[in-house]
Formats: structure tokens, C-alpha cells, sequence
């Protein structure tokens, strides 16, 4: 049987071999589309447990009501599954109150009494109580009244596992007391007993559904009010199921955690960014955290934030820290600051792999993930802080062992070349480069024992080549701050983020970010369209200048062509027949003075047809 947890009907069609078929209703149809759909199966199970809503309790009573009127045309006999709740027994008192731990059972169903919240569920019992009363009926009806759902993605219980996932307490919150017992029931077993009620059909149509109760855990203050103690005898004597959590869930909170971050695809991302000084790792992991929601690991601030942490149990108060604790942190800070002081304020390997393995085994790093920033920086370090003692090797193995909870699943070796590392240190501030430890003196012995470490003969990163966790080498040749192309390729290579996301808070800072940087890209837009237009314009007015002043200089050519036309004809006509023999003639005698000469020619030419016209 496939059962899937939700407050919508579920509808089953079946065959004698009860092989069913899920027909899950996504949308809220009309009432003649459900209807039609209700008339298809043989099997119809309602879940109103955890909804208080007015409307769907409203359909679910109309559809016990529809189907009950429409029973005589039945083609063959049909089940209405009521999966109802334990709230319905919420004032149930027992019969005998001088006897302490007296369990309640179904056979005491008539005898329940509502929360005041929950009488519209009672009413609904009722109602599917009173189905396949009378000879022939073809509607059975059965009534589950389950203990409250676990598991999976959670629902009632999901404000405390996602408050537990994100620390942000440091205990889970208890409403009151704390004292009264609350039925409940994994979801999985929830399906489990639908189908054998299904498949058994027992005598009994009210069905109690609590295996184990558990101290209150919830924050729904109607269902914090419960204190029932319950015995599901039918469950246990009649039914056969596959336990998914008998025990209940306190006792199977490991592998109901499990659960919920699968469902709901909570996984931590566990990076190790390596390099060279200066390479810009710190900005990188900074730049990761905000985008993963996860934590920064640097190996300077988890010492300091370790030894202000045993500062303060020493000095606590002895109601808050007994003595033999506050002993025990005294011990270590001292071990602390003795190794300082005797390795030029290091400490040594030893208390360091200690600290880091407390840090990254810690809820936080656990649940969201980390980015280790620099550290570990050699083979060694990282062989004893990833180390698992409770794992074996195997025979004949020859990978390493090493704890998978803490070690980091992605490697990126961030490098660039001397030149570049050099001039990006000396490019800094003085007084930046002073806190940051790149002085002139200091960034060169760091560059250098960086550049030793990578060239031994066993590396970091041969540590984790050993693991199979291949390190992904980028180089960084741009000194652009936002390492846009970096970050692209790391996130590429890690995916997209599995968490809860942003806080309100956050979530309101990046939607102004967001709508800031969206009013910078269209202002930008628009001023780089009106930059176009006004060069297109000029570009049009340069165009029509040139093509208008070409114009102007072709009309003025023509009109000085006409006006020079009769001169020409003139000078043809009377000039150059005179001018033309003169310079035949000049030509061929060549006299000192051609001008004189073609003047006086002119001349003589000139007085010679004059005296033949007269």
C-alpha cells in the first residue's frame, strides 16, 4: 500500500490482491469532481489529525454525507477511513481515580470527552461510527484516533527540530511543566495500520493508534494540554506491522533526526579552503559562509574563543560550574598558556588537534557545515585531527581511516605566483598589513615555509588525494575583490545551499539588497540607453551635416557650370582660333620673348582683320 501523509482525502482503488493504487488530491476540487472521484474507490481515507481547519472538517462531513446518500447505487462495498486524534479523548477521565496509571483503551470510546477545541472532530467520529449500521449497507466506516504524527519532515514537531538544528537555544523549550504524557505515533507505523485495517477489516470500528508516550515536546498549546495514557490493545493483539518505531521517539530520536534532515534535505557542507598567503582564502571562506549559512573556521579565533570559554568556567559561580569541572578547565588553560609560552605563543600539535576536533564536532559545525580557513597545514595535522578511532581498516586497505562526520568533503588549493602574492601584500596599508602579519619580513618567511610544506614529501593535499576527496586547484590571477570567477567555481562544484536559508531579518536585508541592486542595474540601463541615443543623434546630425554640405557644394558647381556656359562659347568662338595659331606659330619659331611674341601676333592678327571688314 502506498499511504502519504497529508490532510487532503486519500483515495484507494484495489484489487482482490490488494494491490492499491494512490490517488492524492493536490488541489481542492469541486464538489462534483470529488465526488466522482470519491464514487471510484473502493477504499476513501480521510486525515483531519492535525488540521483545525473549519473547511476541510466541513468537506470531510459532507463527503461521509454524500457517500452514505449515494450507497444504494454502489457497484460494490466501500471503506471510509477516518484518521481522526487523540484530542478527541483529551477530557477523558478514568474510571476508577483513586488507582494511579490506569491506561484508557478503545473499548472505553463512548465514554471520551473532547478537548473544546476538537468537538467538531467528535462529531465526525460519530458520524463515520454510524456507517454500516443495518443489513446489506455497502459503507464500512472506521475511525482511527491517532496519537500525534512523528517523523519524516515533521509537522507538529518541527518548530523544536528546526530551533535544534539552528542552536538557537541552548536547550529545547518546554512548555509548563513538562509532566504530562502525550501519545504519539511514527507516521510510517500511521500507514502501517491503515492497511491492515484495510486488509483485515477488524470488528471493532474505533481504533486507538499510540504505541509509546513521550513527555511534551510540542509547541501547539492545545496539544500541549493532553496528558493521556493510553493502551492501543487492538493494535498489538489484532494487527501485524512492521514497526518503524516501536521504542517511540525519544528512544529512536537518532535515526528520526536522520529522517527529518533527509526529508528535508538539511546537509551540512563540510570545506577546506588551502593557499598561499595573501591569496585571498580568508575572503573566499567569508564570501562561502554567507552564501551556505555555515561556519568559519580559523584556527587563531577557535583558540581564543576555547580559552575564553575556560576562563569563564573557572571563574563561574559554583551553582553553575561544580568544582571538579571548574578544576578540570583550570588544568587545561594552564596547559594552554604552558605550551604558549614555551613555543613562541604556538601551541603544540597535540592541544591543537584537540581543540579543532572539539570545535568541528560541535552541534553547529555538525548541523550547517564549516570552511576551514588555512589549518590544517600538514599531512600530520590533518591525519590526527580527521581521525576515527571507533572506525577499524579493513584488510588489505589501504585508505586511510577517518571521520566522516568532520572531514571535509570539498578541498579547493587556491594558489598564484610569487610576483602576484608579493605585490598584493606590499599593495596593502601599513597598518593593514602589520595586523594582517604581511610586513615585508614576515610575509616572506610565510610565503616561503607555505612554499616548503607544499613541496614535502608528504602534503596536505596528498592527505586528502589518499581519502579519494580530490583538492581542486584554482588559480587566482585578478585582483578583483569580489572573486566573482572563484566563487563561481567553487559553488558550481558544491552545489546550491541545504539549509533553512535566511532569518526574517536577513532575509529582509538581502530583498532591499536585492531591490537596491535592481534600481542600480535599471538606472544604469537607462543611462547607458540615453548615452546610445544621444550618440546615435549626433552621429545622424554629423551624417546629415556632411550630406547636406556636399549638397551645397554639387548645386553651387552646377549653377557656376551654367553661368560659365556662354563665356566658354564665347572664348571659342572669337578667342582660341587666334590664340591657338598664335601658339602654332611661337612654336615653331621659338623667339626669345614667347609672351611678346604671341602679343604682337595677336596684335597684327587683330589689325589685319579689321582692315578686311573695312
Amino acid at each position: 500500500m502506498t499511504f502519504e501523509y497529508t490532510v487532503h482525502p486519500i483515495l484507494f482503488n484495489f484489487d482482490t490482491r490488494y494491490c492499491f493504487e494512490l490517488f492524492y488530491i493536490r488541489v481542492s476540487p469541486t464538489q462534483a469532481e470529488l465526488l466522482e472521484r470519491l464514487l471510484e474507490c473502493d477504499v476513501i481515507v480521510y486525515n483531519i489529525s492535525e488540521s483545525g481547519s473549519q473547511q476541510q472538517l466541513e468537506e470531510a462531513t459532507w463527503a461521509i454525507t454524500v457517500l452514505h446518500a449515494e450507497m444504494e447505487n454502489f457497484k460494490s462495498r466501500k471503506m471510509f477511513i477516518l484518521v481522526s486524534t487523540v484530542m478527541t479523548w483529551a477530557r477523558t477521565k478514568p474510571q476508577n481515580l483513586d488507582k494511579i496509571d490506569i491506561l484508557l483503551t478503545e473499548e472505553e470510546f463512548r465514554r471520551r470527552r473532547p478537548h473544546p477545541n476538537f468537538k467538531m472532530h467528535n462529531n465526525l467520529e460519530k458520524l463515520v461510527l454510524k456507517l454500516g449500521r443495518g443489513k446489506g449497507s455497502r459503507l464500512t466506516g472506521y475511525v482511527v484516533a491517532s496519537g500525534l504524527q512523528y517523523g519524516k519532515g515533521e509537522n507538529l514537531f518541527h518548530y523544536f527540530f528546526k530551533v535544534s538544528w539552528l542552536m538557537q537555544f541552548p536547550k529545547v523549550p518546554i512548555f509548563g511543566e513538562g509532566t504530562n504524557y502525550i501519545p504519539m505515533i511514527h507516521v510510517y507505523d500511521l500507514g502501517g495500520v491503515l492497511q491492515n485495517i484495510i486488509e483485515l477489516k477488524p470488528k471493532s470500528k474505533y481504533i486507538l493508534q499510540d504505541m509509546k508516550e513521550n513527555r511534551q515536546y510540542i509547541c501547539e498549546l492545545d496539544y500541549i494540554s493532553i496528558n493521556l495514557r493510553l493502551d492501543a490493545f487492538i493494535i498489538k493483539d489484532s494487527f501485524s506491522l512492521r514497526w518503524r518505531s516501536i521504542a517511540g521517539m525519544v528512544e529512536n530520536m537518532e535515526s528520526i533526526v536522520e529522517e527529518y534532515k533527509d526529508t528535508r534535505q538539511l546537509f551540512p557542507f563540510r570545506i577546506c579552503l588551502v593557499g598561499p598567503p595573501a591569496v585571498g582564502k580568508t575572503t573566499v571562506a567569508q564570501k562561502l559562509c554567507s552564501h551556505y549559512q555555515i561556519h568559519h573556521i580559523r584556527i587563531k579565533e577557535v583558540i581564543e574563543e576555547k580559552i575564553t570559554q575556560l576562563e569563564m568556567v573557572d571563574e563561574a559561580e559554583p551553582e553553575y560550574a561544580s568544582e571538579e569541572v571548574a578544576a578540570a578547565a583550570r588544568k587545561q588553560l594552564e596547559d594552554l598558556n604552558k605550551s604558549m609560552e614555551m613555543n613562541a605563543g604556538r601551541l603544540a600539535d597535540d592541544l591543537l588537534v584537540d581543540i579543532m576536533q572539539e570545535k568541528l564536532n560541535s552541534k553547529p559545525c555538525r548541523n550547517q557545515g564549516f570552511v576551514l580557513d588555512g589549518f590544517p597545514k600538514t599531512y600530520e595535522q590533518a591525519k590526527l585531527i580527521f581521525y576515527d578511532e571507533g572506525t577499524e581498516s579493513q584488510k588489505g586497505m589501504f585508505k586511510p581511516v577517518y571521520n566522516k562526520k568532520i572531514t571535509p568533503e570539498h578541498v579547493f588549493a587556491l594558489d598564484a605566483t610569487d610576483d602576484f602574492l608579493t605585490k598584493r601584500a606590499q599593495g596593502l596599508p601599513q597598518s593593514v598589513a602589520e595586523k594582517m602579519r604581511y610586513t615585508q619580513e614576515e610575509f616572506v618567511a610565510r610565503l616561503t615555509r607555505y612554499r616548503q610544506l607544499s613541496t614535502a614529501e608528504e602534503t596536505l593535499l596528498d592527505y586528502f588525494d589518499e581519502l579519494e576527496i580530490h583538492p581542486e586547484h584554482i588559480e587566482v590571477t585578478t585582483g578583483d575583490s569580489e572573486y566573482t570567477d572563484i566563487m563561481k567555481k567553487i559553488t558550481e562544484t558544491v552545489g546550491t545551499p541545504k539549509n533553512y536559508g535566511l532569518s526574517p531579518e536577513e532575509q529582509e536585508e538581502e530583498d532591499r539588497k536585492k531591490e537596491e541592486e535592481r534600481k542600480q542595474r535599471l538606472a544604469a540601463e537607462a543611462a547607458e540607453k540615453k548615452l546610445r541615443n544621444e550618440t546615435a543623434l549626433a552621429e545622424m546630425v554629423s551624417q546629415y551635416e556632411e550630406w547636406n554640405l556636399s549638397e551645397l557644394q554639387r548645386q553651387e558647381y552646377e549653377l557656376l557650370e551654367a553661368r560659365s556656359l556662354p563665356l566658354r562659347n564665347y572664348l571659342m568662338k572669337y578667342v582660341m582660333p587666334s590664340l591657338t595659331k598664335a601658339m602654332l606659330d611661337c612654336s615653331k619659331i621659338k623667339p626669345e620673348d614667347p609672351v611678346d611674341f604671341l602679343a604682337e601676333h595677336l596684335l597684327r592678327n587683330n589689325q589685319q582683320g579689321e582692315q578686311s571688314q573695312s
